[in-house]
């Protein structure tokens, strides 16, 4: 089972993008991605040069309903 590790907001968009998410949306640090199939809406925390911490990463797969094993697959 492969560890979660703090990534970068650019990788977190890129990866939700994959799974099918649009956007980032306003929000100004806190832009929002948007999957148009299902109306859910996710938050990325983007801070000048800080990685998302383990804690916020899990509650973004939590949300999207993706385990560690598929995300670090994208």
């Amino acid at each position: 089972m492969p560890k979660l590790r703090p990534e970068k907001p650019t990788e977190v968009i890129r990866k939700l993008r994959q799974l099918g998410f649009e956007g980032p949306f306003g929000g100004g640090r806190h832009p929002v991605m948007r999957r148009p199939q299902t109306g859910k809406k996710i938050s990325v925390p983007m801070h000048k040069g800080q990685d998302l911490p383990i804690g916020t990463l899990r509650a973004i797969l939590r949300a999207v309903g993706i385990s560690i094993e598929e995300w670090a697959k994208l």
